[in-house]
């Protein structure tokens, strides 16, 4: 038999299994997105600038490096690079380019949170984003982070540094 009458056969499901629709995820609403960044605390001794200080304890941990600190304003800045460089890419987009080729170097994870007194409680809210940059300094892509898995974790690591303050370890 010719391998011209098997291809049909073959191909045939690819084309059919490669057409199949996937649900579309919903977005997440701004309020959805908030409740997921937020995070209330029993106000204590010691106020905003106690929870400043787990909160920069707990960024610093992770990797992050505070870039801005301002307790009047009960706000932090901090940025943590990563290098994603892949190798292959990178020789391939040599191959392609020369000496122009642009290939994905490293992330930027980027980080805001604030820190305020919200009636008998204090209220940290933490926003991250992750930017992708190339080789040559370009921006390849920025994202919001909006994983909830990723905020429920950030919240435990930084209840335990809230612990630690308290304790004053």
């Amino acid at each position: 038999m010719k391998l011209a009458s098997f291809l049909p056969t073959l191909l045939v499901p690819l084309f059919l299994t490669s057409c199949v629709m996937r649900p579309a995820v919903p977005q997440k609403t701004q309020l959805e997105i908030r409740q997921m960044q937020t995070r209330e605390y029993e106000k204590l001794q010691g106020g905003v600038a106690r929870l400043m200080k787990a909160v920069i304890a707990v960024l610093q941990d992770e990797g992050y490096i505070v870039r801005n600190a301002d307790k009047d304003l009960g706000f932090i800045t901090a940025t943590k690079e990563t290098d994603i460089q892949d190798e292959w890419e990178r020789i391939f987009a040599q191959f392609r380019s020369g000496e122009y080729a642009r290939y994905r170097s490293y992330s930027i994870a980027e980080c805001s949170v604030s820190v305020s007194e919200f009636g008998v409680q204090t209220r940290i809210r933490a926003v991250f984003q992750i930017k992708v940059q190339d080789n040559m300094g370009g921006t390849v892509s920025v994202q919001q982070m909006n994983d909830p898995v990723f905020y429920r974790d950030f919240f435990a690591k930084v209840d335990k540094g809230i612990f630690i303050e308290q304790q004053k370890l």
